[in-house]
């Protein structure tokens, strides 16, 4: 990290895999731009991150990427880190942080349309899973998107592992605000 002019801050791994794919997919090497991507293993630990890299650590510009039930650990941690008080949405914003609503599952589900997520599943080999979910009791009423939702959640690693092919599948003008905006404000944003 000694090249990183900029560290951008996710709670977990897909997080930091889908950032990447859409980097690619745009040019962008960040990389070769100072940009390290660093998944800290849940929002909670934000105040870790901020104090290693922010301020009082190496004082790198900062931006990030949560969930909307992550959003208070972020406020809180940037607010400790003295980047601002009372800070709202448009504030973190403003500081380079990005809510997904619900998460990021949810934004690039809406993104894509369930229709083409199940071609997604089904080219990764796991759509007899899929249906397989959709029949429990449990889901059964659940709408297409839901279950979706819940199926990327259940399954060893099956966020991270899918993070990268969602992005894939996307249309590049219908990136999910969240990391549209992310990108957007990143240094050496000059593709979008």
């Amino acid at each position: 990290m000694s090249d990183t002019r900029t560290v951008v801050l996710v709670e977990g791994v897909s997080d930091r895999s889908a950032i990447e794919a859409l980097a690619e997919r745009r040019g962008r090497d960040l990389a070769a731009e100072g940009i390290s991507l660093v998944a800290m293993g849940g929002a909670t630990n934000i105040g870790t991150y901020l104090r290693r890299f922010g301020p009082a650590g190496r004082d790198l510009r900062l931006a990030g990427l949560c969930d909307v039930g992550e959003e208070g650990h972020f406020r809180r941690g940037l607010e400790r880190a003295g980047l601002g008080s009372d800070l709202g949405r448009s504030d973190l914003e403003a500081l380079g942080f990005f809510v997904c609503v619900a998460d990021l599952e949810d934004e690039l589900i809406r993104a894509l349309g369930t229709a083409t997520v199940e071609r997604v599943v089904d080219a990764q080999g796991e759509l007899g899973s899929f249906r397989t979910l959709q029949k429990q009791p449990a889901w059964r009423e659940g709408t297409t998107h839901a279950q979706l939702r819940r199926f990327m959640g259940s399954g060893g690693g099956r966020k991270i592992r899918y993070a990268a092919p969602l992005v894939a599948a996307l249309d590049l003008d219908r990136v999910p605000r969240p990391l549209d905006m992310l990108l957007a404000h990143l240094p050496g944003s000059h593709t979008r």
